[in-house]
């Protein structure tokens, strides 16, 4: 049984203030866990809710929150709020982490450490709300490493080729690549700016700007479904063996994915038997994600059609 029980603060924590190596170097001072110590800790947690083995599980892995962290530093955050938000991603990790799974900690956690950072990204990067779908949120978050491949990361418009490249790379049209791309380079603008005035009376921007935003409830039920559908994807993966695991997570959930030849090398087997496991994987990922949200009516029972 899940313990209820909340994990404290953690301690040291980033300030915005504050100097970053030494942060750094406080968490160092944390050791890393054996195997055997991490899972009777979780056990300690989980069973007895023992709030010294959740916080001992959480700081032992904050050189991974921060190591993750900085992969997002070219947004234009903090990186002391990006790691603080890593961090809450991190005992999210730890309250759910089930270590009769067979896994280690990590390779659980850091799903919930990149989901918390990106969303905090999307929160916080524009007043425009960025991405509304998994695709543009795909392109928000590759667009500048891919504009840096090609050269084109200071410059302003896209060439059509580079568009062209970008949108096939990512799997996304032409005309979204174009719209982010300038949604990303122009910036913000207040809403405040006058942009013209009728006599002594001054209007602003926000003057003709219409509220056409989903009301709060829309949007406080869309977060909710969608932070259960991830819940659901990151539970499903334990669900799958280790060597499974890596392979989806390098061939479906890595910018850029590897390649088959990678793996092949990585595990010692042909690229076909990698391209089988990644298969047979991919479905039984599937397969567990389709059967808890038919349970928890996320979607429609395939046995039922209902």
């Amino acid at each position: 049984m899940t313990s209820t029980a909340v994990i404290p603060a953690i301690s040291p924590a980033p300030t915005p203030d504050g100097n970053l190596s030494r942060y750094l170097d406080q968490i160092r001072q944390f050791p890393m866990l054996e195997p055997d110590e991490e899972y009777m800790l979780a056990r300690n947690w989980t069973e007895r809710g023992d709030v010294e083995a959740a916080h001992k599980l959480v700081t032992s892995h904050l050189r991974l929150v921060a190591k993750i962290a900085m992969g997002y530093r070219g947004y234009g955050l903090p990186l002391a709020d990006l790691i603080s938000e890593g961090n809450v991603g991190m005992m999210h990790a730890v309250k759910k982490f089930d270590p009769e799974k067979g896994f280690r900690l990590a390779t659980y956690a850091m799903w919930w450490i990149r989901a918390s950072i990106q969303e905090y990204i999307l929160r916080s990067w524009s007043l425009v709300k960025i991405g509304t779908t998994a695709a543009q949120k795909k392109l928000f978050f590759n667009l500048r490493r891919l504009k840096g491949e090609i050269k084109a990361i200071d410059g302003g418009d896209l060439k059509p080729e580079q568009v062209t490249h970008i949108a096939d790379k990512l799997d996304v049209s032409e005309a979204d690549v174009i719209s982010m791309n300038q949604r990303m380079s122009g910036g913000d603008r207040s809403l405040n700016a006058p942009v013209a005035s009728d006599g002594e009376q001054m209007t602003e921007w926000q003057d003709w700007i219409a509220d056409e935003r989903d009301d709060q409830e829309t949007r406080f039920a869309e977060t909710e479904e969608y932070d259960a559908r991830q819940a659901l994807i990151i539970n499903a993966m334990q669900g799958l063996n280790p060597r499974e695991q890596r392979i989806i997570e390098a061939r479906r959930l890595s910018e850029p994915p590897l390649t088959l030849e990678d793996l092949a090398g990585e595990f010692n087997v042909s690229r076909e038997r990698i391209r089988q496991i990644e298969v047979r994987a991919f479905e039984k990922l599937s397969a567990a994600v389709r059967e808890k949200a038919a349970e928890m009516k996320l979607l429609p029972d395939a046995s039922t059609g209902a």
